[in-house]
């Protein structure tokens, strides 16, 4: 595996040396970021920039062409005015899932968690309209195992909405979340390993189907 903190100095090092002053937020997310990478593990890296324009588009991606590990190198690039204008909802996975290496994002931080909700909703829109597709159209195994993986962020608002608690790792939250969110989890984990499974691909879809249509209409139910 990479190590990922002599990596990172040397991605800071090279963007200063590109941006200057400009370089306003770097931070890590994914795997890595959360301290439990494997061999296969992309080096998912946030860049903010103070604006984004087409030359640092250009620039970028000369300065990353020569970078160690390049293949594996994806993450998030902005300025920082789009990024104060996204989607609470999304900042608020965003926030909580970066770790910082130089700045801070604490100026998004303010009413952030209030989004948890939207977030959920988001979330489970998502997986059911792709688990629909999916499953009428592509039929597709690898789709399955990537939503089942996306779903985990989903997990983590909806545990962070009942309990006020943020999980980033895996681990911790599997041992944490209610039965359901923690046999999506379970599942997610074993389509990752690639080992045989017990339950057919429809089963397995419909199961996160079922998961996202509860949120969905626990999110509309009338409230009081």
């Amino acid at each position: 595996m990479v190590e990922i903190g002599q990596w990172m100095e040397g991605y800071v090092s090279t963007v200063e040396r590109v941006f200057g002053d400009r370089a306003v937020f770097v931070g890590l997310q994914g795997s890595y970021g959360r301290g439990e990478p494997t061999e296969s593990s992309d080096i998912d890296v946030v860049l903010i920039l103070d604006r984004l324009g087409p030359a640092d588009l250009e620039a970028y991606s000369a300065l990353t062409a020569g970078l160690p590990h390049r293949e594996l190198l994806c993450g998030f690039l902005s300025g920082w005015e789009e990024l104060c204008a996204w989607t609470p909802a999304e900042l608020f996975q965003f926030y909580h899932d970066t770790t910082p290496w130089k700045g801070s994002l604490e100026a998004l931080a303010a009413g952030l968690d209030a989004a948890a909700p939207e977030a959920v909703r988001s979330g489970a829109c998502a997986l059911y309209h792709a688990c629909v597709h999916n499953l009428l159209h592509e039929k597709d195994a690898g789709m399955l195992c990537e939503l089942y993986k996306s779903a985990a962020f989903t997990v983590q608002a909806v545990h962070f909405c009942r309990t006020g608690d943020y999980i980033r790792r895996r681990d911790g939250l599997l041992s944490a979340v209610a039965a359901p969110e923690r046999a999506i989890l379970e599942t997610g984990l074993a389509l990752r390993s690639g080992g045989p499974l017990a339950e057919s691909f429809v089963e397995l879809s419909n199961r996160l189907l079922t998961w996202a249509q509860g949120l969905l209409c626990e999110a509309g139910a009338p409230q009081g």
